[in-house]
């Protein structure tokens, strides 16, 4: 049976399925022609991230597709319902990037409480001739201990992101219309934990208390922060999106951090993708990453062992 992984597996993840008798085809097959791909080579498996978007019209095109599956959380670029209407397995890997969405949130957050990703840039250019006033320019730095994070959406990367603010010394508060109450376990090196109980509160609060805001939800029919949200923050506030693009306003984004309402922000997804508006991509007070939340070799594997567990689970 042949496994068509469109956008890559990890060597993990090929090798399982390998043993249990599949034949995995990692060749990246253009979207135009991947129903006559699929056809052609009898494809029973197609394995996508989010590159590769799966229709109904592809769905139709193709019957010998019995499993359709995502590395990753949101399937936004996979008709899901229909898919399962005509009888096809539907799965992803929801807890496998969790822990490497959150460690790239805090490095875009400590970058940008030190002015890390604007010296990074000027250091080079200005930093022998001009280190007195770049030492004076990043002077303003704060630090996240003490700080306050507002998390939007507490499934499993909003919960993993909390866990990281916690062993930072941050105080946690979190809203999601779904949960009241989460209990969180912090594990240690040397085999100790640590539980924490988070109550949600709304999603105003979170708004208006917060010194530190990220955005963990799926993707939405409307912005979950715009300009009426931008008004109700503390003034220098920092946020991250590095959920989907489009659930923050980036045209009220860039006119908050104009008024100084925002401090700085860090988006690894844009509303736009995969051509960010050229206002974002030239804002000073942006860090900016390529939609690369999962993109850590462990969450790699963990995802394509995931994938290979569940298509042999269900296939045999």
């Amino acid at each position: 049976m042949k496994v068509l992984a469109n956008d890559g597996i990890s060597q993990s993840g090929k090798d399982a399925l390998e043993k249990g008798g599949y034949e995995v085809i990692t060749t990246t097959v253009a979207q135009e022609q991947l129903a006559n791909y699929i056809n052609e080579k009898d494809i029973a498996v197609l394995l996508v991230r989010s590159a590769t978007t799966v229709r109904k019209d592809l769905i139709d095109a193709c019957p010998s597709i019995k499993i359709i599956g995502r590395g990753g959380v949101g399937m936004d670029n996979i008709d899901v319902d229909y898919a399962k209407s005509k009888g096809i397995h539907v799965i992803n890997t929801p807890a496998s990037s969790s822990h490497s969405v959150a460690e790239l949130v805090f490095g875009h957050f400590y970058g940008l409480a030190r002015f890390l990703h604007q010296s990074n840039r000027d250091m080079p250019l200005e930093g022998d001739a001009n280190f007195g006033k770049l030492k004076k320019a990043y002077a303003k730095g704060v630090e996240l201990k003490g700080k306050t994070l507002g998390v939007i959406g507490f499934g499993r990367i909003g919960q993993a992101t909390a866990k990281v603010a916690l062993g930072a010394g941050m105080k946690v508060i979190a809203f999601d219309p779904f949960m009241e109450n989460v209990n969180l376990e912090l594990d240690f090196f040397d085999g100790q934990t640590v539980n924490f109980n988070i109550k949600t509160i709304s999603k105003e609060d979170v708004i208006k208390q917060s010194d530190f805001i990220t955005l963990h939800v799926p993707a939405q029919d409307g912005y979950v922060i715009g300009k009426k949200e931008f008004d109700m923050m503390k003034d220098g506030v920092f946020i991250a999106n590095a959920a989907r693009g489009g659930v923050i306003d980036e045209v009220a984004l860039v006119e908050a951090i104009m008024s100084g309402k925002v401090a700085g922000a860090a988006l690894d997804v844009f509303e736009k993708e995969p051509k960010p508006e050229i206002t974002l991509l030239m804002n000073s007070s942006l860090s900016l990453t390529p939609h690369i939340g999962a993109a850590t070799e462990e969450a790699q594997d963990r995802i394509g062992t995931e994938l290979a567990a569940q298509i042999i689970g269900i296939l045999g």
